[in-house]
């Protein structure tokens, strides 16, 4: 197949922006309409961006019949009834991280996926990297060995939405959010070692979650209802004997280790710089890697690697039937179990089974106080 994918895009924030920017850049995607409760907004994007159509009620628009794929750019708590809508109309669909705010909703949109023979594609930015993509091929050819252990630690020193002064007040309360840095950011780097690890299976989580610093404008907290989380933390069993420690700030008083690693029996690996830790002929050796000019050479000997380099323009190739879909719905679908896991851990004052998550009340143990 070689015909361009006519995509819509619900959404015109910040984040639908970035999106419409992006399919820019993909020669073989062509966004044939937009939709947005504010249509003189989205007026403004479709002529920027050389829209033919623009829409107010995105049910009108998922009438039509010549749309294949619609990106959703909306808050967490509507990723699931629109993306659920989005299937059922039979329309591929491109969704924004995290795959929801709750696992519950994450497995329903999974579910309809299944259910609808629709593909389902969830927008997580770390595994395209350079870095990222460069890591897999090392893990997947076996150089550490068996895999035991594996952390993700990433802080922001006053990074918090709106609050500390950039975004909306839309990201810091439950309200539209359904949470703060475990759904902002830490979904992008659980998501990133699952995939590099080959997504296994959540089996118990311990966690907690604070918001605890005193440092804040008082009205801009009023104005944004600030209810979620600045940081969160857990310890995570998965399947296969493998431990993950996770830690992710939206602001703490540190420095920031911005660290994730993965060890095994054989070798050791940091992603960024992508380094390499092994012990060769009795002696311990750090490995580096020239990895802009490996991927260059992947990408000249194997022209389909440059549809892994980027989210949007690999979800174009797949629907194009040129490589198959990156699972990243399942991997999404585990990082919602993680995270739920977190907030319910916390909640709870304990460890809690996967099982204890699937059957839990969908946000419990989201809002601080």
């Amino acid at each position: 197949m070689s015909d361009k994918i006519r995509i819509a895009l619900i959404g015109t924030g910040q984040i639908g922006t970035r999106h419409l920017e992006r399919y820019a850049q993909v020669p073989d995607a062509e966004v044939v309409a937009i939709c947005d409760l504010r249509r003189e907004h989205a007026q403004s994007l479709a002529s920027r961006f050389n829209v033919p159509d623009v829409y107010a009620d995105y049910h009108e628009m998922l009438a039509r019949d010549d749309i294949q794929a619609v990106d959703v750019c909306l808050h967490n708590r509507l990723h699931r009834p629109v993306a659920i809508d989005v299937l059922e109309a039979g329309k591929h669909c491109y969704c924004e991280k995290p795959m929801s705010w709750t696992y519950a909703d994450a497995k329903a949109m999974y579910e309809a996926a299944q259910r609808t023979g629709r593909k389902l594609h969830i927008q997580l930015s770390t595994i395209y990297q350079n870095e990222a993509r460069a890591a897999k091929r090392i893990i997947d050819e076996g150089h550490l060995g068996k895999i035991y252990f594996a952390k993700t630690i990433h802080y922001r020193r006053r990074g918090r939405p709106y609050v500390d002064g950039y975004g909306a007040p839309a990201f810091v309360n439950t309200g539209t959010s359904g949470g703060g840095a475990m759904l902002d950011m830490a979904v992008y780097h659980i998501s990133l070692i699952l995939y590099l690890l080959g997504n296994p299976m959540p089996e118990t989580v311990s966690g907690a979650t604070y918001q605890i610093l005193e440092n804040m404008y008082p009205g801009r907290r009023e104005e944004s209802r600030y209810n979620v989380e600045e940081l969160g933390m857990a310890y995570i069993r998965l399947a296969g004997g493998i431990s993950l420690m996770m830690e992710e700030a939206w602001a703490i008083q540190s420095d920031n280790p911005a660290n994730d690693q993965i060890m095994g029996s054989r070798g050791g690996l940091r992603v960024d710089p992508l380094t390499y830790f092994t012990t060769l002929a009795d002696l311990e050796m750090d490995g580096t890697f020239d990895v802009k000019q490996g991927l260059w050479r992947w990408e000249q000997c194997d022209p389909l690697q440059v549809y892994y380099s980027e989210s949007q323009r690999h979800w174009v190739a797949a629907l194009q039937g040129r490589v198959p879909l990156i699972d990243t719905a399942g991997v999404a679908l585990n990082t919602a179990l993680i995270t739920e896991g977190v907030y319910l851990s916390s909640h709870l004052g304990r460890e809690v089974s996967r099982a204890e998550i699937e059957a839990a009340e969908p946000g419990l143990g989201r809002e601080r106080a």
